[in-house]
């Protein structure tokens, strides 16, 4: 793959620094070592470094010679709250927290293009590094904008990438338009009568009911949605009861919906409910719903879309290496996506054999640290392509025009 020789011999400093921000993980606006270990080497290499940003977040400006251009990269930087199974030296000394979604990885990459570029001439345009708190939730993206941290310089295109494991290392998955899902949430009380479990004519059974709201809200996607969207409700937890012989009084269910579409995501909400209501209504019992809206889909430009695969397919040296891929997940790198033009995509990290290849928010989760030379590589591009003048072409000959 054409990686330039700089940033291969980086590629043991990239590991160093992922394997040390994954052995001391935090949760959401609470990075506060990582983003130490960010800040003070962005200051050692000459950024202008501005913290506490959204509480824990960097936001970190190179000038150019031209103040023309400017464009944004940003990487998160929290870790989840999971216990880590990985029988390996840099496994978390957190306890109950993990990175399990590879946001140490990004944060080291973005760290290795901040030490690349402050080592190199200076560039015709501005680069802006987003180390951004809390992906995981409740989500820092949002909070950042709302702190500056797309002004003063405002970027014109902004990138951020995902290490994947679900590609295998050498791949980019990528496209235009949607390429993560809105998602809610969503936590519904149902409430009936209770009574004893060998007299249900004297109840209104809580489990029964939230049971038919479970499988009445499955023929949303599939009676309500257009076959040719994507969207999905789930209901993900389900409580009621106490005692086997009890009918329960009660029952909670919680869930998400998501879909890629801006205006099937406003549509959904009012459906679920009318869903649920008439239920309820028909069995007798009540109600009350929360609806939550999270995070937006995270939709791409086309153009810069385009720019970042002819990029990758350049650095990974084969045309089949850019694959079409997206996903029900959810990312608040849509809220800059919302406010700048950009591209978010997914990096393949996984390699079956060597036994990098659990998924994501697996207790065992770990990727092929070959990855993050690459995402250095492809951000690198990326950036001199942006900045690149544009060419006007020439005339076209006759022989051009036959080919």
């Amino acid at each position: 793959m054409n990686v330039r020789p700089a940033i291969v011999a980086m590629m043991p400093l990239l590991s160093l620094w992922r394997r040390q921000i994954h052995q001391y993980p935090e949760l959401g606006f609470r990075e506060h070592l990582t983003s130490a270990f960010a800040a003070d080497r962005l200051k050692q290499w000459g950024w202008q470094v501005q913290e506490g940003v959204a509480q824990t977040g960097i936001v970190a400006v190179l000038p150019g010679t031209s103040s023309q251009k400017v464009i944004a990269l940003r990487a998160d930087m929290d870790a989840l709250p999971m216990q880590e199974y990985n029988p390996v030296s840099y496994r978390s000394v957190h306890d109950g927290v993990m990175h399990a979604c590879g946001h140490d990885g990004h944060t080291a990459i973005l760290l290795g293009l901040a030490k690349y570029l402050a080592s190199q001439p200076t560039l015709p345009g501005t680069v802006k590094l987003l180390f951004q708190p809390a992906e995981e939730g409740p989500g820092g993206a949002k909070p950042m904008i709302e702190s500056g941290a797309l002004q003063d310089p405002q970027p014109q295109a902004i990138l951020g990438l995902h290490l994947w494991n679900n590609l295998p290392l050498g791949t980019v998955g990528v496209v235009p338009g949607p390429l993560m899902a809105n998602t809610d949430y969503f936590k519904v009380l149902i409430t009936g009568q209770g009574g004893h479990g060998a007299m249900p004519q004297q109840t209104i059974d809580a489990v029964v009911v939230a049971a038919q709201v479970v499988v009445a809200l499955q023929t949303i996607v599939s009676r309500n949605v257009d076959p040719l969207q994507a969207a999905v409700v789930t209901v993900g937890k389900f409580h009621a009861g106490s005692v086997f012989n009890v009918i329960a009084p009660s029952a909670t269910l919680e869930g998400t919906v998501r879909c890629f579409a801006p205006e099937l995501a406003q549509r959904l909400p009012q459906r679920l409910e009318q869903v649920i209501a008439g239920v309820c209504q028909a069995m007798g019992a009540s109600y009350h719903l929360e609806y939550t809206r999270h995070y937006p889909a995270v939709i791409n430009h086309p153009e810069i879309t385009s720019l970042v695969q002819s990029v990758a397919r350049k650095v990974l040296d084969r045309i089949e290496a850019v694959v079409p891929e997206q996903t029900l997940g959810g990312e608040d790198m849509a809220f800059f996506l919302q406010e700048v033009p950009g591209c978010y995509f997914f990096l393949g990290s996984a390699n079956r054999d060597l036994g990098l290849d659990k998924p994501h928010h697996h207790p065992c989760f770990d990727f092929d640290e070959r990855a993050l030379g690459l995402g250095v590589e492809v951000f690198t591009r990326c950036i001199e392509e942006f900045f690149a003048p544009a060419t006007t072409p020439g005339p076209v000959s006759a022989t051009q025009a036959l080919v």
